[in-house]
């Protein structure tokens, strides 16, 4: 079981450490690199999960809800510690809500499931940054349109992809072999960007910051538990769902924070830390999981 877990843990802690180190020593500009991620290589992976031969839309509508479950209940955890601590919920509460789905779960789901369940986890990465630029805008500016969210490459990939899926539609291969090319490109280098960011963790603000390490996963796994045995889900989807409650903060709310003003420095402090605690606490699940 510790060798599995190794063998599952060390790839994506490795290339997390290497961008680290790197931009220890060459401080990156890493905002091309991440722009082509999200509008090139994430809808791109998307897209070709979404049409291929494996994927079945109505074995997910189950993980679907539970996804939304995980998402959102959290918020009211997060309300609750946001009183009793003195935190704002616009500062604390969406980075309880919105995980790191795409950096830290995407790669960790792959190599604890395998290729097989990628559709999975792809689901689940959805779920989380459709509510995240829907929800958690709403939840920073009451007034911001949601007409956004069809402006966002990931969004149209998914729309595109559910409406091939759907239709029974068979995308050329002479198509589908670069598409997937490209989309095999997004999961290390969201990696080796986690990497380069955790040099800007500002310890400042480490009380709250702290506080979300701890409520992150706490009130992810709170959700996601039940959620799976009372949804009946079948034994791996309900593993994942477990482990995408456990994820970090997505380092998507420090960016949202700093677009909106919402004292982005704290959030900062939230995302890092939690992606930080990640290193102990992903294991520990990971161990559940796998042998439940």
């Amino acid at each position: 079981m510790i060798w599995q877990i190794v063998h599952i843990i060390f790839p994506v802690f490795s290339i997390v450490a290497v961008g680290y180190l790197y931009a220890r020593r060459h401080a990156p500009d890493m905002a091309a690199a991440n722009k082509l991620n999200i509008d090139v290589f994430v809808p791109a992976l998307v897209f070709s999960v979404l049409t291929g031969k494996s994927f079945d839309l109505t074995q997910y509508q189950a993980l679907t809800l539970g996804g939304m479950l995980v998402i959102l209940g959290p918020g009211l955890v997060a309300w609750l510690v946001g009183r009793l601590l003195g935190y704002s919920f616009k500062t604390f509460g969406p980075p309880m809500m919105f995980n790191n789905s795409g950096n830290m779960g995407l790669p960790l789901m792959l190599l604890a499931f395998g290729e097989k369940m990628l559709p999975a986890a792809v689901v689940l990465f959805i779920i989380e940054n459709t509510l995240h630029f829907s929800v958690g805008v709403k939840i920073l500016d009451s007034r911001a349109s949601l007409l956004g969210l069809f402006r966002i490459p990931i969004f149209i990939a998914t729309l595109a992809g559910l409406t091939v899926s759907l239709a029974g539609w068979q995308v050329p291969e002479l198509l589908a072999t670069p598409i997937e090319m490209l989309g095999q490109i997004c999961i290390p280098l969201m990696l080796f960007a986690l990497g380069v960011r955790l040099i800007h963790i500002d310890w400042s603000d480490w009380q709250i910051g702290l506080a979300g390490a701890v409520t992150a996963p706490l009130s992810g796994l709170l959700f996601a538990v039940p959620a799976a045995w009372l949804l009946d889900l079948p034994r791996e989807q309900a593993s994942m769902l477990i482990l995408f409650g456990a994820l970090p903060p997505a380092v998507l709310n420090y960016m949202m924070a700093e677009r909106y003003g919402q004292e982005p420095r704290k959030v900062a402090s939230i995302v890092m830390l939690g992606n930080l605690a990640a290193i102990l606490v992903m294991p520990l699940v990971l161990a559940w999981v796998l042998q439940a």
